[in-house]
């Protein structure tokens, strides 16, 4: 089976003088993963990859980096290949690409990075199998078999499907298109959330000014979002759909009309997770 380390012998640059980078960060809970960043805020994942933690140096030493970046459904994404050159510690506070806070000066190592022409014609297209370990996100590319899975023609931002047929995970909320939390942010109305271990279902509103996107963001950092009936209960993946949207004039008093009719409908009260 072809390999990306194939690729690299192809390219003319030594297995050895690699190292193959997975990010998925799962640190920053409620921002934009990294392959959400690659996908739509590229400066601020070129930023992210230039700060890395002071224990690492160790293993991150050598002279090429090849960048991949976890995408939904544990897929395994390659974005680049840079040379890489350790200038030393942070020397200044700066803006943290991700979080928007402060990134501390002494607080990590800061590196040299530059995109390289090799390999630039798979960037955003190449799909591999990065095995079992992937909390092993540093790896040789010497040591390691990465069989590729796909070569797609380019990546592409899936439509919004609309907000009737909008169905998915809670946990790929990080990686939605900037246009699909743009349309979620500045909506409100009545959702769903299916809990995949129990079956239960749970109704809710979103009635604040950062609309469905900012309550379910509430979600997956809590994993409740305050609700009793969600507190019962471990944190799950849940399955979240749209039932009903509403305009700008809507009321709290509307919305919390319709939230009561819906659960009524589906009978969340007596077979789901709403409590009142």
């Amino acid at each position: 089976m072809l390999s990306f380390g194939n690729l690299l012998d192809l390219a003319g640059i030594g297995r050895g003088s690699v190292r193959l980078l997975r990010h998925q960060d799962n640190r920053h809970t409620g921002y934009p993963s990294p392959y959400a960043l690659w996908r739509d805020y590229r400066e601020r994942f070129e930023a992210y990859q230039e700060t890395q933690a002071i224990g690492d140096e160790a293993r991150l030493r050598a002279p090429y980096w090849a960048s991949f970046v976890g995408a939904p459904n544990r897929e395994t994404l390659f974005v680049g290949l840079y040379s890489a050159e350790l200038v030393g510690v942070l020397p200044a506070n700066r803006q943290h690409p991700v979080t928007g806070g402060i990134e501390e000066a002494g607080s990590c190592h800061f590196y040299k990075l530059r995109l390289l022409p090799e390999l630039a014609e798979y960037a955003g297209r190449l799909w591999v199998e990065w095995g079992a370990g992937y909390r092993s996100w540093i790896q040789r590319g010497d040591s390691v078999q990465k069989p590729i899975l796909e070569l797609r023609k380019n990546l592409g931002e899936p439509p919004f499907p609309g907000f009737s047929a909008l169905i998915f995970n809670l946990s790929d909320i990080e990686n939605m298109p900037a246009t699909w939390t743009a349309a979620l942010s500045s909506t409100r109305g009545i959702y769903l959330l299916t809990c995949p271990k129990t079956r239960e279902q749970y109704v809710g509103m979103a009635s604040g000014t950062d609309g469905f996107l900012g309550r379910w963001r509430e979600y997956f950092i809590t994993g409740h979002g305050g609700n009793v009936g969600l507190r019962s209960r471990d944190p799950s993946n849940y399955q979240i759909s749209i039932l009903e949207t509403v305009g700008s004039g809507a009321t709290i008093n509307d919305l919390a009309t319709l939230e009561t009719r819906w659960k009524h409908k589906l009978q969340s009260r007596e077979m789901g997770l709403n409590r009142n």
